[in-house]
């Protein structure tokens, strides 16, 4: 899925999902729900779910649904459809999908906080005085 990354696909998958949830869906609930599905509906139940995830990983980032709908996508071609969404989150969101949602989250506020060291203006400084 991510040649980049150590990861199998199926972790990939389930921490694009976080991402999409930002974080309300923890990686490994997600991964328990998908194979849950999976064992009881078969590839149809699974490719429905991740349909889901497609959806609403489009209206967050404003993307156009192409090249047929979410979920056909999804049931024709589900590891070409998850290899999509995971490089959308990965190079075109700048989101590190190792770390997850809240590791996203906090390397992002150490970057604002470097930038704003580097622009803030100087604090005042009182004049010097002498003591006896």
């Amino acid at each position: 899925m991510n040649p980049s990354s150590n990861d199998p696909p199926s972790q990939g998958r389930v921490k694009a999902k976080e991402i999409v949830d930002r974080g309300s869906t923890s990686c490994g609930v997600s991964g328990a729900m998908y194979m849950i599905i999976m064992m009881l509906t078969g590839f149809g139940g699974s490719s429905l779910y991740s349909c889901f995830y497609r959806t609403k990983l489009r209206a967050q980032y404003n993307l156009k649904e192409r090249p047929c709908c979410d979920c056909c996508v999804h049931f024709c071609c589900e590891p070409c459809a998850l290899c999509q969404e995971y490089r959308q989150l990965q190079h075109n969101r700048d989101f590190d999908l190792s770390i997850g949602w809240h590791g996203n989250m906090e390397r992002w506020a150490r970057v604002a906080a470097s930038a704003y060291k580097a622009t803030a203006p100087p604090m005042f400084q009182p004049p010097m005085s002498r003591l006896s």
